[in-house]
């Protein structure tokens, strides 16, 4: 049976109400992924999250009356809650209902689709980075033993741990993580007489499933967030020419910064890669949103430098109101029709885009010719001995 969850979200000055909503339908998707079943939203309007209990008293009072009254098992905020915070609302609940922030809720995703050594290992020691400035209230959070979203990992198993003890296994954590990447960089080592391609976008693009449709692969894909953890490596030919294709972790607003910084050896791939291919799920409303918190992530690594294909998925998907012509009311992106948005970002970045649909294999054709010619292009610089094969 689905836990129940309410969500709550800050209007501030620089978060509008469309933007509150906006994150509000994404924590939406992360608790559906995550196992709940999202029943109501509070949103609040105020300069800045309250110190003690991130909403206002009078609001927390309204969330509790709602949460007592209907049965609410889990109750998550969009934002990261500090400790004190954590413990104020928890104290004010008492055990009514879980308290999670938008990082633990993450954390708890990542635990569940962790398949390898390597990322089992980042999702833990992230989650120990998590926990530590927390620990004092997860004891008495843990004593229960519930199961359910949010306990899942170390800390279900870790109840009687100390600071040191979780300092230590941090430690121990950050020395596998070192031997894993180097043993994942002899891996890559090896693959360096091949062309290596990186595809890159937001969660719940579409990566795996144009990864399956060029490589011929099985790799998973579902219409969830984060449905792909672990970095995944293809051989791809088209016409005579080979290439490696790396599909990645999606990025995703608001990441948790211990994700950021346990996953960024598992990035090693995007880093080193010879081109991007960014990957963007037009039919998403917020999609120029998401093309800025991917393109800030990229930066952030140091792969901003590297040449990229824009390729905008999921045309099949795509919708728009037209405007009626009498319509005093400015255009907006809404009222843009496909071709429009094409011509726009066609002019926009120099032609540098293609629009697809990977689960129908729309526009497929274009695509792999696009490749080909920039893989043929790099294979003549770097092996120009050769050249004659093409």
């Amino acid at each position: 049976m689905l836990e129940k969850a309410v969500l709550i979200g800050l209007i501030t000055p620089t978060v509008t109400p469309n933007q509150a909503n906006e994150y509000l339908q994404e924590l939406a998707f992360l608790a559906k992924t995550a196992g709940a079943k999202p029943v109501k939203n509070f949103t609040q309007r105020l300069l800045r999250p309250d110190n003690k209990t991130f909403i206002g008293k009078g609001k927390i009072e309204e969330v509790f009356s709602f949460v007592k009254g209907n049965a609410i098992d889990v109750l998550i905020f969009d934002d990261d809650l500090t400790p004190s915070q954590l413990k104020n609302v928890e104290k004010i609940f008492s055990g009514k209902c879980k308290i999670l922030d938008r990082s633990n809720l993450i954390l708890d995703i990542f635990a569940s689709r962790a398949q390898t050594a390597q990322a089992r290992t980042q999702v833990e020691l992230a989650q120990y980075q998590y926990l530590l400035p927390r620990l004092t209230r997860m004891w008495t959070h843990l004593e229960r033993q519930k199961g359910g979203i949010g306990m899942r990992g170390p800390g279900e198993t870790q109840i009687e741990t100390d600071r040191q003890i979780i300092r230590d296994k941090i430690s121990l954590l950050k020395k596998k993580l070192k031997k894993i990447d180097k043993q994942a960089f002899t891996r890559r080592k090896g693959r360096e007489h091949l062309i290596r391609v990186a595809l890159v976008g937001y969660t719940n693009a579409g990566k795996s499933t144009l990864m399956n449709k060029l490589s011929k692969s099985d790799v998973f894909a579902e219409n969830k967030l984060f449905a792909t953890l672990d970095t995944t490596v293809r051989k791809v030919v088209i016409q005579n020419l080979p290439f490696l294709l790396t599909d990645t972790v999606g990025f995703i607003r608001k990441l948790p910064h211990q994700l950021v910084e346990s996953f960024k050896s598992t990035l090693d791939e995007v880093r080193e890669s010879d081109f991007m291919i960014h990957l963007v799920d037009i039919s998403n409303p917020n999609f120029e949103d998401h093309i800025e918190v991917v393109n800030k992530t990229i930066s952030e690594i140091g792969a901003q430098d590297k040449p990229m294909i824009l390729v905008f998925n999921k045309i099949d998907s795509y919708t728009y109101t037209k405007k009626e012509q009498d319509d005093l009311t400015p255009v907006t992106k809404e009222n843009f029709s496909l071709n429009d948005l094409k011509d726009s970002w066609m002019s926009k970045i120099n032609g540098n885009v293609m629009f697809i649909s990977a689960l129908h294999k729309t526009c497929f054709e274009e695509l792999r010719e696009e490749l080909y010619i920039r893989i043929k292009k790099l294979h003549e610089v770097r092996y120009p001995y050769n050249n004659f094969l093409y």
